[in-house]
């Protein structure tokens, strides 16, 4: 036994330094990001771009997209692709809206929210592990069934409900408030203030420790768990392998059909979680059309996370400070990120000079210097611009991500027992 783990120290060792060097990383580029707002903050004079409410409201925009991603990580990793979340969110949306409305109580909706939306991925395994149907194709059925089949239950069940009808519920009772005791009050005036940098980490702690829903703190805690479940058990480990490799892992005892079933099945219930978000916590009503395309947002998330929890996180919150601000501050505090977009293109060239990648170092020089031309010839994007922020943001990371993506291998692939 002795012998075995010297064999493996030498192994373990780079792994673990590899870990700490991406943990690294990321808080090196979560700091680099913070500090560049800051920067923007003080030259613009756009306080909105990093207040406390502005915080707060990134939240609510990006826990469900968030949840979605997670979904979509869980069925991934198992080698099935879940277009289907849209759908599922849609589930969620409805079943917490009616059950929480119909009991009066938030957790009934958020339990009736989580089995809709694993209904909806139960179906979709039964589709694409049991009977091989294309994972997109089905992905796409579900969210037409669900977006029908709830109109069809608003219909039959909101007829005779006064304030209620084909397109909506009644309004739901809301999830309690959780904050931590005396933050405002202490570094609400150290926010006020505007130093750059401590008014900043002020208005952030405020931001992220006031007025947040308690589904919003079971939300953020799926991150962790997520990561806990398939990166440090010997089940998640199994469950990564199918979508690795699923004869071998087959060839080694792992049930595969059981296993893509269990990670598509969390996958819906993550996604109605998020739906559920959206209809009791972003708003007390449930709304056709309410999840807007955060189902697809999520998987964009994950891709741009590289099929990792702690990047779906990243991601999410990036698509959601960016609708957070469209939201609050308008054009005139996103033409300000203009500003800052133009910087991080000339680096990139600069980098990209270093590499010797000339054709990518003149892109980012001209896209750079255009963006700076936009900056100083007007005051304020076009409305119409900045309400499709986010979604113009979507097209942009995964654009400049996808070259550093590493998908499961054996993802989309149809897959059949050996019958040896």
């Amino acid at each position: 036994m002795s012998q075995e783990l010297d064999v493996m120290e030498p192994v373990r060792r780079p792994a673990a330094r590899s870990t700490g060097l991406g943990r690294w990383r990321l808080l090196s580029l979560v700091g680099a990001v913070f500090v560049s707002l800051a920067g923007l903050r003080v030259i613009t004079g756009q306080d909105m771009l990093i207040d406390a409410g502005t915080i707060n409201t990134t939240l609510t925009f990006a826990v469900p997209i968030g949840l979605a991603g997670l979904g979509g990580l869980w069925a991934e990793r198992a080698g099935v692709i879940n277009i289907g979340l849209e759908g599922m969110m849609i589930l969620g949306t409805w079943f917490g809206a009616y059950f929480a409305w119909a009991f009066d109580s938030p957790w009934i909706g958020l339990l009736a929210g989580v089995l809709g939306g694993m209904a909806g991925g139960l179906l979709h395994a039964v589709a694409t592990v049991t009977f091989a149907v294309d994972h997109i194709v089905s992905g796409v059925a579900i969210n037409i069934l669900a977006l029908g089949a709830m109109r069809y239950m608003s219909i039959l069940l909101y007829s005779d409900v006064p304030g209620a009808g084909a397109a909506q519920s009644p309004s739901t009772p809301g999830f309690p408030t959780l904050g931590l005791p005396f933050v405002g009050e202490a570094l609400g005036p150290v926010a006020d203030r505007g130093w750059f940098l401590v008014s900043d980490l002020a208005s952030v702690v405020v931001g992220l420790t006031t007025r947040m829903s308690a589904l919003t703190l079971v939300a953020l805690l799926m991150i962790p768990l997520t990561y806990l479940v398939l990166w440090r058990t010997a089940f998640g480990l199994r469950l990564r392998s199918v979508g690795e490799n699923p004869d071998a892992s087959e060839s080694l005892g792992v049930r595969v059909y059981s296993l893509k079933y269990v990670a598509v099945v969390v996958s819906g219930g993550l996604a109605g979680m998020g739906g559920v978000f959206l209809a009791l916590v972003a708003s007390n009503i449930y709304q056709e059309g309410q999840t807007g395309g955060r189902g697809f947002i999520g998987l964009a998330a994950m891709i741009f996370g590289n099929w990792r929890p702690g990047g779906v996180a990243m991601g999410a919150g990036l698509f959601g400070y960016t609708d957070a601000l469209q939201l609050r501050g308008g054009g005139e505090a996103i033409h300000a990120l203009l500003l800052l977009l133009a910087a991080v293109l000339l680096v990139v060239a600069v980098w990209q000079v270093r590499k010797d990648r000339k054709g990518i170092a003149v892109a980012s020089v001209v896209a750079g210097v255009l963006l700076l031309a936009w900056y100083f010839t007007t005051d304020s994007l076009p409305r119409e611009l900045a309400t499709y922020s986010p979604h113009i943001t979507t097209l942009l990371v995964l654009s400049l991500a996808s070259q550093r993506l590493r998908p499961p291998a054996a993802i989309g692939k149809q897959w059949r027992a050996s019958r040896s």
